[in-house]
């Protein structure tokens, strides 16, 4: 269940909550645009760096996916603590995703086995992806949550054409680690098939909430421009009146 009006999500369907694999959601503004460009970007470093090694590409992403959600829900607990306001269910929702994010990488942590190389990457990756984010989200927290919304999109085209490979056989298959049959509840029998199926379930949970977000904070602020238009043409009126 989903309520608008509080921004709250049951979280016992939010990792579960996908409507459309394909789905993708247009720009409609200048940030928007900007959300898209950089992930288009990025999807092009991750293309020319790891091309079809799907293991240790997850590996890198993943650290990277983590950081999103901690930090926009460390900024969003120190903006409450700061106004003495409700966070309407938002540092939750965030903190989950970012627990979430990491435990992908605790699975493909077993399944690629990353190297020290691999592993130095993705200790720069995340600290320079940490500072860029926080500045995004403190400008804009609309663009923010488009980004990691197109982010989303943009992993689960991959995990499909992971998954595409596995079932081809073009890409072997293995046992499910325990690790991953323990969090998402697999059968004992699971293979990485399965894992990827529930990682790419869980990606486009990311992607709707994160859209949905950013549609929210978009509609808070045309509604905000709109009471202040009304309010400037009100003074505009009392003054020629008078």
């Amino acid at each position: 269940m989903t309520i608008i009006a509080h921004v709250k999500f049951s979280i016992s369907i939010y990792f579960k909550c996908m409507s459309d694999l394909n789905k993708h959601v247009q720009p409609k503004n200048f940030s928007d645009k900007v959300a898209l460009s950089f992930t288009k970007f990025l999807r092009l470093l991750a293309d020319t760096f790891f091309k079809k090694r799907y293991g240790h590409r997850a590996v890198v992403l993943e650290t990277v996916a983590a950081v999103p959600g901690m930090v926009a829900g460390m900024l969003l607990h120190l903006k409450s603590l700061r106004k003495i306001e409700d966070d309407k269910g938002w540092i939750k929702t965030l903190l989950d995703e970012a627990e979430n994010e990491r435990m992908h990488l605790m699975t493909f942590v077993h399944i690629a086995k990353p190297t020290a190389v691999e592993r130095f990457i993705i200790m720069i990756a995340q600290f320079i992806f940490i500072l860029t984010y926080a500045i995004i989200y403190l400008v804009s927290q609309r663009t923010a949550h488009r980004i990691v919304g197109y982010f989303e999109e943009e992993a689960v085209i991959s995990y499909t054409e992971y998954l595409n490979e596995l079932e081809a056989g073009t890409i072997p298959d293995q046992p499910a680690p325990e690790i991953a049959i323990n969090y998402w509840n697999l059968p004992l029998h699971s293979t990485l098939k399965d894992v990827v199926r529930a990682i790419r379930d869980d990606e486009a949970g990311h992607r709707d909430v994160n859209h949905q977000f950013a549609d929210l904070i978009n509609i808070k602020k045309s509604k905000k421009n709109v009471v202040t238009n009304e309010k400037i043409k009100k003074e505009k009126t009392e003054e020629i009146l008078n």
